[in-house]
């Protein structure tokens, strides 16, 4: 069998944290559409209030035992893979996986004591600005990849959809992302990065949902991680089960514009790379 990232879907969530189909029907909708690799990537537990409903539990027993059974029942057609998306803010213990995808979607701030989600409303974003970084969103766009930054240097499998903070910032609205202070500190992030260990995915998530035109992350990053010689994933973030394949073609020539010539499926065996 030839492989080809079309058949890798491995950044999933489902209705056991904040997505619309069981882990079940997810895995059935990736069978169906020729998924060969498939990953259940539910979000880790999180003590922030807008986390509530959205998460896992803090005991993962349940979760792990439905992947597993999902295993088993798939063996010999397609791999089921057990990962988990652990948030900067994860306050259990992550556990034996097969892969884990880090992300930021929480900042919290001493200062306020409070939670301010980067990707939940434009709110969050502004009261954010307001009340801890004296009006200036540059600042808060630092703040966040200074989250990131220590988050890649734990070497998740995956690094998540990187530049998250453009989500609701497909106008403008909020900053430039041309402007210098911004790009440092995105690159910044970047480079405490291990190109070696660390793969960093090519996310349609947002684009399927309808925030964004272009997948995570931006061309000059891409570009950047391939110079470091680093890898890519493309993921659909899947929310939903139409949607474990979205956009890969998008997200493909995403890569090859940026120059890559390859991707990565991630199977039991480990990681390997396939032509774009």
């Amino acid at each position: 069998m030839k492989l080809n990232a079309e058949l890798c879907s491995v950044h999933t969530h489902s209705t056991l944290c904040d997505g619309k189909n069981t882990l079940a029907e997810m895995a059935a909708a990736a069978y169906a559409a020729g998924v060969r690799y498939f990953g259940a990537s539910g979000h880790s537990h999180t003590p922030a209030p807008s986390d509530v409903g959205n998460v896992l539990d803090g005991d993962l027993s349940a979760y792990r035992a439905e992947v597993l059974r999902l295993r088993t029942e798939y063996a010999g057609r397609m791999e089921v893979l057990l990962g988990i998306e652990w948030d900067s803010q994860s306050d259990g213990v992550r556990g034996e996986v097969d892969y884990w995808i880090g992300s930021v979607h929480e900042l919290y701030s001493l200062k306020t004591g409070e939670y301010y989600c980067m990707d939940w409303n434009e709110e969050s974003l502004t009261v954010c600005r307001d009340r801890v970084c004296g009006g200036d969103f540059l600042s808060v766009a630092e703040w966040y990849y200074r989250d990131v930054a220590a988050v890649a240097r734990q070497r998740p499998t995956i690094l998540g959809h990187f530049d998250l903070i453009t989500k609701l910032n497909q106008t403008g609205a909020f900053f430039d992302e041309n402007a210098p202070r911004y790009r440092s500190a995105a690159l910044a992030a970047l480079h405490s990065a291990d190109p070696h260990s660390t793969l960093l995915e090519i996310n349609t998530g947002a684009v399927q949902r309808g925030y964004r035109k272009t997948p995570y992350p931006a061309p000059f990053l891409l570009r950047e991680w391939r110079a470091m010689g680093g890898q890519v994933i493309l993921t659909a973030d899947a929310h939903s089960a139409e949607a474990v394949l979205f956009g890969y073609d998008q997200a493909a020539e995403a890569a090859k514009t940026a120059g890559f010539t390859e991707s990565v499926i991630l199977t039991m065996n480990g990681p390997t790379s396939c032509p774009l």
